[in-house]
């Protein structure tokens, strides 16, 4: 299955609604005029001409409905149709994917499948759309605005800074020892109500806008260092500027 043969059968007619819908709407106002003025000759063929193109209205809304009605959201989805042609647009749309159903990354987003119901999530927002094609488009808009959005680069990483601070206490660690970042979100959002505003996602997306700015150290002129780790449960990834995976796991503060 593809929605995209569904959409080729629904331009015609949703063209041939607009159309007579449009000659309805011209035709009402001519029979209002002509009802006024007494015109009723010209009343009675416009109305006929209403009578017709109603009709056609009618023929056109019913084999829009009876398309409609004859896709098959569930067997889209379940039979994974759905799924392999949004990837593919991911491809055609340069739009980084990773995962399998029904769990994907679009980062910084997190897109799920919902095969029971057929819906669509967003991180924790349902998404009504079935098209791949305007899914994907939905996603790359998305991160188009994000990149665009001011990011203070400088004040990141002095809140991170702080945020170190506290988890070498906390953990007992020396200083300029390598913190996990998970550690630091847990510190930056300490509480599940938190997390609902800035959830892991959305940590990570900062991190990737810190890392592309190549700012190496605070205000108060502390260096920090991001590092690798072989748990990869604590690795966050992210995407550069060039649209390449990395994966932070740690970071120090140092002075030199």
């Amino acid at each position: 299955m593809d929605y995209e043969n569904l959409y080729e059968t629904l331009q015609p007619l949703e063209t041939s609604l607009k159309n007579n819908l449009a000659s309805l709407q011209k035709l009402f106002k001519a029979a209002t005029r002509e009802s006024a003025g007494g015109d009723i000759k010209s009343l009675a063929r416009d109305l006929n001409t209403m009578a017709e193109t109603a009709s056609a209205l009618s023929s056109a809304l019913e084999a829009m409905k009876a398309s409609v009605d004859g896709f098959d959201t569930r067997a889209y989805f379940e039979s994974g149709d759905f799924a392999a042609q949004m990837l593919q647009c991911c491809q055609e749309k340069g739009v980084d994917v990773r995962g399998s159903s029904p769990v994907y990354e679009m980062f910084p987003y997190k897109v799920k499948l919902d095969m029971e119901n057929q819906d669509l999530y967003l991180d924790r927002k349902k998404v009504q759309c079935i098209r791949p094609r305007s899914f994907v488009q939905t996603v790359r808009d998305s991160q188009e605005k994000l990149n665009r959005a001011s990011f203070n680069a400088a004040a990141f990483a002095a809140e991170l800074g702080d945020a170190y601070d506290t988890a070498v206490m906390k953990l007992k660690r020396q200083p300029q020892s390598d913190i996990y970042l998970t550690s630091l979100y847990k510190i930056l959002a300490p509480m599940s109500r938190f997390r609902k505003d800035y959830d892991q996602q959305s940590f990570a997306f900062d991190l990737a806008r810190l890392y592309i700015s190549r700012i190496e150290e605070t205000k108060n002129g502390r260096r920090f260092q991001f590092g690798p780790s072989r748990e990869s449960n604590k690795s966050i990834r992210i995407l550069d500027q060039y649209g390449k995976e990395q994966h932070l796991s740690t970071i120090r503060f140092f002075n030199e």
